[in-house]
């Protein structure tokens, strides 16, 4: 009797521990992607800036990926696990919307980091050859890409009677073994990130030599910090749960051993938490290593979307006041409409 209480106990932390992670991560994921797109969209310096337009993507696809990991935390809350094991279109499903948004979160931070070896470099022709058009283009296909790999890969998902959903062809499971998690999903975004990140951290420490507007200077130096940082997070939160998943690939644990089942279900469910801050994280990053980052999210939450909160709730009634209270309040209009 006993020997049937642990596994079941395990089990039983590790969907409390699914909710309850869950539930934080995407609270914490959705304010600061949506922090993200207002300081990113609303202020002028970076809505021209390709390495913010990656960044804007990526905050996209961390919005839509929070709302697939609340929806499977919900389903854990009432089913005990994530119900892909209970639906075909579900499984398939799953796995076809999760790797497209960590596909294109880890292909947008690296795109980033080239784009800022590139913004930062002395050499004025590797300057000018990556164009903000240029970058839509890169981006466009590469989403286009990432949507089109999801779909065949995660179509050849299947729920087998002892393992639950998990790939049922055994040529896509020796593709996700050798290429897909190593090297697609894991080794190669990681390897550009990386090198490219400290490329531009190198050339970014030179940048004072260079005859450019110190406006220019500080942007260039302002996001080739915020982009460093985001890479060594993201490094740190993506290797452990990409090893697991290898490993889970060629050996699939089977319902029929309880104990060892439980055990993997715990440890997949902590990697699993840990990977999904990669989903929440960049805004806290960028607000923590970046004074400047700080004082542009003030700027958009005070001076531009609390101004128009206030104009939309509470307009101006039509009364009759003091001259001298009207012009004030028209110059304190046109100042927020040009900061």
């Amino acid at each position: 009797m006993s020997s049937s209480l642990v596994p079941a106990g395990i089990i039983k932390f590790a969907t409390l521990y699914s909710i309850y992670s869950g539930c934080i991560i995407f609270s914490f994921g959705v304010i600061g992607n949506v922090l993200n797109l207002l300081v990113f969209t609303q202020l002028k310096h970076f809505r021209t800036n390709r390495c913010a337009f990656y960044i804007t993507i990526e905050s996209i696809s961390n919005f839509i990926y929070q709302f697939l990991s609340i929806s499977l935390t919900i389903l854990t809350s009432i089913y005990g696990d994530d119900a892909t094991g209970r639906s075909l279109i579900w499984c398939k499903l799953r796995y076809i919307l999760g790797q497209t948004c960590a596909l294109t979160t880890f292909y947008m931070i690296s795109f980033s980091a080239v784009d800022q070896f590139f913004s930062t470099n002395h050499r004025l022709n590797l300057r000018q050859m990556c164009t903000l058009k240029l970058g839509r283009y890169f981006a466009f296909i590469f989403v286009c890409f990432a949507i089109i790999h999801s779909i065949v890969l995660g179509s050849s998902y299947d729920i087998k009677p002892t393992l639950g959903c998990a790939l049922s062809n055994y040529v896509w499971v020796q593709y996700s073994t050798y290429f897909f998690y190593p090297i697609l999903y894991g080794f190669l975004p990681i390897v550009i990130a990386s090198s490219f990140s400290i490329l531009a951290y190198r050339n970014v420490r030179h940048i004072v030599r260079r005859q450019l507007p110190i406006v220019r200077r500080k942007l260039d130096k302002q996001i080739t910090a915020m982009v460093l940082m985001r890479v060594i997070a993201f490094v740190c939160l993506t290797l452990p749960n990409n090893a697991y998943r290898i490993y889970v690939i060629n050996f699939p644990i089977s319902q029929s051993m309880p104990m060892v089942y439980a055990l993997g279900r715990l440890l997949q469910t902590i990697l699993l938490s840990i990977n999904n801050i990669n989903y929440m994280i960049n805004f806290y990053i960028f607000i923590i290593f970046s004074s400047r980052f700080r004082r542009q999210v003030k700027l958009v939450l005070v001076k531009k979307c609390w101004q128009r909160w206030k104009h939309w709730c509470c307009p101006i009634n039509n009364r009759v006041e003091p001259d001298n209270n009207i012009e004030p309040r028209n110059s304190q209009i046109e100042s927020v409409e040009n900061m």
